[in-house]
């Protein structure tokens, strides 16, 4: 069996092409932080570069950015290729067959309001509700 399931924050803004038959593919690296911290109380990233295919890869493009959180489920999988310089060269990345949309561009635009609610008064902290 080869599943995967991730959840973490984008790199950076994902990348849109179309195959030569036309067919759209969306790439991106999600950084995903292990559970457990290392010898020295740190918890380390891992940096994995996604593919995705077809509508999807148009809905990751439209609605993911650099910093929003996905969750991917998919499969992990292996390719190579022979560089200029004649040695293999191997790429390890994950396909995905769903992206969850954790946070987008509309609500990270949100949550930056161009000051549309800075002139409300805070609320007082004593009230019994």
């Amino acid at each position: 069996m080869n599943k995967v399931f991730l959840i973490g924050n984008l790199t950076k803004n994902p990348e849109l092409n179309n195959t030569g038959s036309g067919i759209p593919v969306c790439k991106f690296t999600l950084a995903v932080s292990r559970r457990f911290s290392n010898g020295d109380g740190v918890r380390e990233t891992d940096f994995l570069p996604v593919i995705v295919w077809r509508a999807q890869a148009e809905h990751c493009n439209k609605y993911l950015k650099k910093g929003s959180k996905a969750a991917v489920c998919g499969s992990i999988q292996t390719r190579s290729y022979d560089a200029p310089d004649g040695s293999r060269r191997y790429i390890t990345e994950i396909v995905a067959d769903e992206v969850q949309f954790l946070s987008t561009k509309a609500e990270d635009s949100a949550e930056s309001n161009d000051g549309v609610f800075d002139d409300l008064k805070a609320v007082d902290e004593n009230l019994p509700f």
